[in-house]
């Protein structure tokens, strides 16, 4: 019999999404062959997933999860291939699971997340959850990610586009009434509009001012206008356009877009300041469906041609 190693329980899940202890069985049984074992799952409706692997799944939704006290909460986002089966009830109630499960979660990666046990079955891991709704749904679907928060004070949230883009918001503050709240959602807000990458000019880590600073002075330098401009010139032009980035970078620098005579700072402090307390943010979160996927352009006419054999 050959030695099932963890690798090759990696590998079967990877091909076929079915649960790790599924995936050890079929290689068991299978004397540690890759392919017969995906047959073995496929026979036992364990490997649809398997034929979908290769699409790409860069719809779907995006969802939060707050505790009763608004001092934890969860984020997740959910892919589906097509934006009608994420407007799906049976997807939609799948994703609520997900992010009651990543709430509750104390796993650090997605392995250790799809590993434990689903939280509406405990006799199923949440990788098996996950093969059974693709079996049902018929499209490949994918738990991308999720995140936790933990906050001393309260956190605010934000649902843009019914589940398009999701945001939380960690802040300290001394009082926590409805119009701190009210503030944090539309700082929330500002969020999801306007995808800052920081707090502040302090949480700006070296290495991304550095990069930046470099691609500034490169696009100074590459402008004809600047060819006879000594250096010192040029990098005072180049701190000038720094400024300017960190105001579409930080948060706190950005206008405000319910008040635009207001940075998003100013803003906090004004409320803050009418609420006998200061409003600080700690840090936010904010996932948009399919970010960062390179979506499959489908030439239909192509599609067409090619199931009728031109």
């Amino acid at each position: 019999m050959a030695n099932v190693t963890a690798q090759m329980v990696k590998e079967l899940r990877d091909l076929t999404g079915a649960g790790i202890m599924d995936c050890k069985k079929a290689l068991i049984e299978t004397d540690g062959n890759i392919e017969s074992a995906v047959e073995v799952l496929r026979k036992a409706g364990l490997a649809m997933a398997a034929k979908k692997a290769g699409r790409i799944a860069a719809e779907g939704l995006v969802s939060f999860k707050v505790s009763d006290d608004c001092k934890k909460a969860a984020i997740v986002e959910v892919n589906s291939e097509t934006d009608f089966v994420a407007k799906n009830d049976l997807f939609k109630d799948f994703v609520a699971n997900v992010t009651a499960q990543a709430l509750a979660t104390t796993a650090k990666t997605m392995d250790e997340f799809k590993a434990e046990p689903w939280i509406e079955d405990a006799s199923k891991t949440v990788g098996d959850a996950l093969v059974e709704k693709v079996a049902v749904i018929h499209e490949n679907l994918q738990i991308r990610r999720f995140e936790q928060m933990v906050s001393d004070s309260y956190i605010g949230a934000y649902l843009h586009g019914g589940g398009r883009i999701g945001v939380l918001v960690n802040i300290s503050s001394d009082v926590v009434n409805d119009e701190v709240k009210k503030a944090v959602k539309n700082t929330a807000m500002q969020i999801a509009a306007l995808s800052p990458l920081f707090v502040d000019e302090a949480s700006i880590p070296a290495e991304w001012t550095a990069k930046e600073n470099e691609i500034i002075l490169g696009q100074i330098a590459q402008d004809p206008k600047n060819a006879n401009k000594p250096a010192q010139v040029q990098e005072k032009m180049a701190v000038g356009k720094m400024k300017k980035r960190l105001t579409e970078v930080c948060l706190l620098d950005q206008e405000f877009f319910l008040d635009n005579e207001k940075t998003v700072g100013q803003y906090l402090a004004a409320v803050g300041k009418e609420n006998g307390t200061t409003i600080k943010v700690n840090s936010f979160l904010r996932f948009e469906t399919g970010e960062g996927i390179e979506k499959k352009q489908e030439d239909f006419a192509a599609e067409v041609a090619k199931q009728m054999g031109q």
